[in-house]
């Protein structure tokens, strides 16, 4: 039977399978067009907008991951002041909280962009693709992180042996 890691860790490998793939295609469609573009002067029209959505796809697919692994990148200027103070947990729990409360507001702006891109019919240039698609998906990964975010500040206080195995 799975664990509760288990299963998390097992969630987790789709969104970093979908950002791979993104990527991936990403990698294809840009050897593809330098070589059009310079070999036969017929640059793939659609590279542009296909490079936006699979960046956006890059990006936010991977953003909930990263976040309830804490793998973020940062500097650590006042650690040692922390750590000597034994506020470490409080600190990171603190950011976790903060951030994650805070990515309520972006997200619900980019939830209002992508129901006025529905609502007036936006599509891509070359492609026809409707904008609010990837306009949704952006606010849903928003979302994703802001509550994993937030689960994560709470574990940090309440159950920090769930997270001692990441270090």
């Amino acid at each position: 039977m799975l664990s509760l890691s288990n299963l998390l860790k097992t969630v987790a490998m789709l969104p970093v399978f979908v950002a791979a793939c993104s990527l991936f295609f990403l990698m294809v469609l840009t050897f593809f067009d330098v070589i059009l573009r310079s070999v036969f002067n017929a640059p793939i029209e659609a590279a542009t907008e296909l490079t936006r959505m699979s960046m956006a796809i890059t990006v936010f697919a991977v953003m909930p991951v990263v976040s309830g692994a804490g793998k973020h990148i940062y500097v650590d200027l006042l650690d040692g002041f922390f750590y000597r103070l034994r506020l470490n947990r409080v600190r990171d729990a603190l950011i976790c909280l903060g951030c994650g409360a805070m990515l309520w507001w972006p997200a619900s702006r980019v939830v209002v962009l992508a129901e006025r891109a529905r609502s007036y019919g936006d599509m891509t240039e070359y492609l026809n693709i409707p904008v609010f698609y990837m306009t949704w998906f952006i606010a849903i990964m928003t979302y994703a992180t802001m509550v994993v975010l937030i689960l994560r500040g709470l574990a940090i206080i309440f159950a920090p042996q769930f997270l001692e195995s990441e270090k």
